[in-house]
């Protein structure tokens, strides 16, 4: 059996698949839970308007809140029902379509948030 470049068991006949940090099972390894159990973010949502990367059309993007991915993406439907458009949750950023600042600014706060404007 060869090993990685990082050392450490890849395959074993007993288990299958291990993880190569905590030697466990895939299965049940806990290095995936515990970074997904910590949400990035201060708290502070920042809420901005971008248009880089979407051919002119601006976006809402609300970032910094420390929320897991659930809460996040209820809290997306909940902003986006309240701007009556679209838009997504990706990496811890909820994005709206449209320039809906001050409505999300508005929502956030009747939620119990803080948020800030951000940008220009």
């Amino acid at each position: 059996m060869k090993s990685g470049s990082r050392g450490g068991l890849v395959y074993s006949t007993e288990v299958g698949r291990t993880c190569p940090a905590c030697r466990r099972a895939l299965a049940e390894c806990v290095c995936k839970a515990a970074a997904q159990a910590a949400p990035a973010g201060d708290g502070v949502a920042r809420v901005s308007r971008e248009t880089k990367g979407r051919g002119g059309k601006c976006v809402t993007v609300v970032k910094g809140l420390a929320l897991d991915a659930g809460a996040l993406a209820a809290l997306g439907k909940q902003l986006r029902a309240a701007c009556g458009s679209g838009g997504t949750v990706k990496d811890g950023v909820i994005e709206v379509q449209g320039d809906h600042r001050d409505a999300v600014m508005a929502q956030l706060e009747k939620l119990g948030h803080k948020p800030r404007r951000a940008g220009a």
